[in-house]
Formats: C-alpha cells, structure tokens, sequence
C-alpha cells in the first residue's frame, strides 16, 4: 500500500513539474527567450563595429585586457555570430559558453563597481533624462536566460531539435547485414 502512494505521489509531482502537460504553450517559452538574447548579443557586437574595432581595443587596453586586438576581434565574433546561433537555436549549449564568459568578464571588469541597477536616473534636463553608470543587471539576465536555454532546451524552431530529430532517425535506421 505505502509503494503504491509513494508511485502516485511521484507521477503527481512529475506532472506537476512537467508545465508541457498542463500548458501545450509552454513548449514555445524557449523562442522569446532565443530572440531577445540573440538580437541584444548581435546588436552589441554591430554597436561595436559601428564606432570602430579600435574605439573597443582602446577600452581593452585601458581595462587591462591582454591581446586587446585579438580580444576585441573574439569578442565581437562571438556577439554576432553567437547571437545568430542563438536566434536560430543552433548549438545553443555549446554558444553559450563563451556567451556566458563575455557576460561574467564584463560584470567582473566594468560594470561591478557600479552596483546592481541597470538604470540610474541622475537629472532630468531640457535635453532629456541623463543617466549615471550602468550596473550589472542587465548580464546577470542574459546569464539567466543562456541558462535556461541550456537547461529547458532552445524550443521549437530551433535547428537543435532538427538535428537530435536526424539523429534519432539515423539511430533507428535498420542496418543492412549482407555478411550473411
């Protein structure tokens, strides 16, 4: 008796925590995610070309960053065409990483010192609003949602879930024995 409570208690929980079952909607929550973390990657890396590489290798070199021009050159690769990745749902694990690491380096070396807030109202003018240093808010998001999109999965539309589909395909495909 008490095995068959602990099995239904367990199939509860896993429904439970299984949000697919209860919300057939759920299953998209990965896509804004993959657009909005791959469009703002991709646009700083564009942001970064527009002023010029050598305006970022020059903040590379005055934060001490060793090989600034190599850095910068990495750097805005990994922003473009990790963003690209990302909106696409290609290899999302394996982009993320490096993502994750530009995010934890400009925490650590640039926006840190600045505190948590990601917008700091400092005066109102005639001119508009104007604004103090930016904290790290902003990376910790990113960081968030690079996180869930490895863990939950990058969703529907994502070249990811074509290629596990071609590789369980090929899995399941019979293999021709003509040893016989």
């Amino acid at each position: 008796m008490n095995s068959l409570i602990i099995e239904t208690m367990i199939r509860a929980r896993d429904v439970a925590l299984d949000s697919s079952s209860r919300f057939p909607i759920a299953r998209w929550a990965p896509l804004p995610l993959r657009l909005i973390v791959g469009f703002g990657f991709m646009q700083h890396g564009f942001a970064k070309l527009s002023r010029g590489s050598d305006a970022f290798v020059g903040i590379l070199h005055a934060l001490g960053v060793p090989a600034p021009h190599f850095m910068a050159l990495f750097t805005i690769l990994i922003e473009i065409l990790g963003g690209l990745a990302v909106i696409l749902g290609a290899f999302v694990t394996l982009v993320s990483l490096p993502m994750a690491a530009l995010l934890l380096v400009a925490i650590f070396t640039v926006h840190l010192p600045y505190g948590f807030s990601s917008i700091k109202l400092m005066a109102v003018t005639p001119a508009g609003a104007q604004f103090g240093p930016v904290g790290y808010e902003c990376n910790l998001l990113y960081l968030a949602c690079l996180a869930a999109l490895v863990l939950g999965g990058s969703g529907p539309l994502a070249v990811d879930a074509l290629i596990r589909k071609r590789r369980k395909v090929a899995m399941h495909r019979p293999t021709l024995n003509i040893a016989n």
